[in-house]
């Protein structure tokens, strides 16, 4: 993409009614008109080459619309999780846009941008400091991923945050051209305690995302987009492996872990393939 196009394309990014834009696409991908959605979702899969074979229906018309097919559940034995209690696993299929140390509080985003911690979980410093110094990394869901979310680490839900924020792409030339992008997009922060320590997964919206759904919450955004902190008092365990949530039309998942919990392993590294259930890294204790 030239430079010009570039920029053109980032521009585009703060002129489109990025909620609006959202919601339209987001009726016509639940629209049940056969003829509609059985179109739409063919040429989804040729346009991107999806892999049906590996889903639980690979049949495209056995959906009942856009959105039922986009978040499609994969058939058992589709991936496989560490058998090692010390590993991490992915929380999802795609590609790890970055992955590192959060230092001084501040997480990187791409070359010339970063963010912090306390912006990306809500602007609360307390949470962030159970992260200074710790371990993060993105992942980027493209259109052709499975797009459901699981658990990296067996985890106790502790706290829930719905963010409101703006729906900007998340693709790899956004991200490198908008600062604080992923701070600055919808999002949904889910805290768990481990083991091992506290950990952060956050499910970032983007254009054209429908939704963001957890499987204890079902859909988070509420309807007035204000910053919303959600308490658990019965326990919400989920073991490694298991679903947590799933988004509508993809988007970006950021794990986040505590100093000196674990490393990353030396073959994960930025614009790397990474599929669901794939170690990511090992626990140092």
């Amino acid at each position: 993409m030239s430079v010009i196009k570039e920029f053109l394309f980032t521009l585009a990014q703060f002129l489109l009614p990025h909620h609006l834009l959202s919601r339209l696409i987001g009726y016509l991908a639940e629209c049940r008109w056969h003829w509609l959605k059985n179109t739409l979702i063919k040429q989804f899969i040729d346009a991107y080459k999806v892999n049906m074979s590996e889903a639980a229906k690979p049949d495209p018309k056995s959906y009942a619309c856009f959105n039922d097919f986009f978040s499609r559940a994969l058939k058992p034995d589709a991936r496989t999780f560490p058998e090692q209690g010390n590993e991490i696993a992915c929380p999802a299929d795609g590609t790890i846009s970055q992955l590192g140390d959060i230092e001084q509080g501040r997480i990187f985003q791409a070359k010339g941008h970063n963010f912090s911690a306390r912006e990306l979980l809500g602007g609360t410093q307390e949470l962030a400091d159970q992260f200074d110094g710790g371990k993060f990394a993105t992942i980027y869901l493209s259109p052709k991923d499975y797009h459901r979310v699981h658990m990296p680490l067996a985890g106790e839900l502790k706290q829930m945050i719905y963010v409101p924020g703006r729906l900007f792409s998340v693709s790899p030339l956004t991200t490198s051209q908008i600062p604080r992008l992923f701070a600055r997009n919808e999002r949904m922060v889910a805290l768990f305690d481990t083991e091992q320590g506290p950990m952060a997964i956050i499910m970032v919206g983007a254009m054209i995302v429908a939704s963001i759904e957890t499987v204890w919450a079902g859909l988070v955004t509420p309807p007035k987009r204000q910053l919303q902190a959600f308490q658990y008092g019965q326990p919400i365990k989920l073991k490694q492996g298991e679903e947590m949530g799933q988004f509508k039309l993809g988007s970006t998942v950021i794990l986040l872990f505590g100093k000196d919990v674990m490393s990353w392993k030396q073959e994960m590294y930025a614009d790397r393939s990474v599929v669901l259930g794939e170690t990511l890294g090992e626990l140092n204790n």
